[in-house]
């Protein structure tokens, strides 16, 4: 794990680290903060040998990208109030899930971290994700519908 510079949240973990956290504790939960479409075309993670489940809500809004205003109390809805239980913020690459956990954190979920490399992780050599590193390329668990 590499803490944040600045402290502003709990900070940055692989793929791998996340994933071994939500099977070693029950009370961890996983949120995805990409796009309808996102999560629809491309995929999300599969908790459901874990007997849970990924809780999606944007963080931009599809289709204009647009910040999600209320980010914050669907998370809450989500989550419940702000507690210590780890959170574990994904994204395609990492961008939006670290903004997103710097957010949960100063509403008071103090446990959030940014899954670096994100679901399906930075461009590879062809300009393509997927293959070069994040959830996808590391074959954790997922489903497309």
């Amino acid at each position: 794990m590499t803490t944040s510079l600045h402290s502003s949240y709990a900070g940055d973990v692989s793929v791998t680290e996340a994933w071994a956290a939500l099977q070693a504790d029950p009370r961890a939960r996983l949120v995805d903060v990409r796009t309808t479409a996102e999560w629809a075309f491309v995929g999300v993670p599969d908790l459901s040998s874990l007997g849970r489940r990924v809780h999606c809500i944007e963080w931009v809004s599809f289709p204009a990208m647009d910040s999600n205003t209320d980010f914050l109390a669907e998370l809450g809805a989500a989550l419940g109030p702000a507690q210590d239980s780890a959170i574990y913020f994904l994204c395609r690459s990492g961008a939006r899930s670290r903004a997103a956990a710097i957010a949960a954190t100063a509403s008071g979920y103090t446990n959030s971290y940014n899954i670096a490399g994100g679901f399906e992780g930075d461009l590879d050599g062809e300009h393509h994700r997927g293959k070069n590193n994040g959830w996808k390329a590391a074959d954790l668990p997922w489903v497309q519908t």
